[in-house]
């Protein structure tokens, strides 16, 4: 029964290890039968909005899963592996003409690179890319790149507040 379970519900993360069997049922009821986030193919939580799941690369963990998140990939966002994102972040890849409000501009994608932690209601705003082993504090709202990597990103707008040694966790 798990198996089908895991079949039906689709997508990598669905079948893999690192998620509970109480978490897979209740994605699978909150996706799979009242249709929250239904095109998603892997777990979100239900107060989370994924916008154009097509133009998401997921990496190695599930962007959405934290209450309240808000992740816009319509110019398309690129997550590396062993990306963490707390409650109420808003990650937003396309933003309004200033010009004309009801056209978007098109530019390029959001990518976050590997072993990065975005902190609780913390915004990264279109065409920004984060180094390896950066951690965007909560409340920070990221509106360029900060391509270096090993540092903490803090204010708004955010800001290099620290330095920090190579990552040493699993990735």
């Amino acid at each position: 029964m798990l198996r089908t379970l895991m079949a039906t519900l689709g997508g990598e993360g669905f079948g893999s290890k690192e998620f509970p069997l109480y978490l897979l049922l209740k994605c699978f009821i909150v996706q799979k039968i009242l249709g929250v986030n239904r095109r998603v193919p892997w777990p979100v939580h239900w107060s989370s909005r994924i916008v154009d799941v097509n133009n998401i690369d997921r990496g190695s963990r599930c962007p959405g899963l934290s209450m309240g998140c808000h992740i816009d990939g319509r110019n398309g966002i690129r997550f590396g592996r062993n990306v963490w994102i707390g409650p109420r972040v808003s990650i937003i890849s396309m933003n309004h003409d200033p010009y004309d409000y009801h056209q978007y501009v098109t530019c390029g994608p959001i990518v976050i690179r590997d072993n990065c932690w975005i902190g609780a209601n913390a915004v990264i705003l279109p065409e920004v890319e984060l180094g390896n082993h950066t951690i965007v504090a909560a409340g920070a709202v990221v509106t360029k790149s900060f391509k270096e990597g090993n540092q903490v990103l803090a204010g708004v707008p955010a800001r290099v507040v620290k330095k920090l040694d190579e990552y040493r966790g699993q990735c």
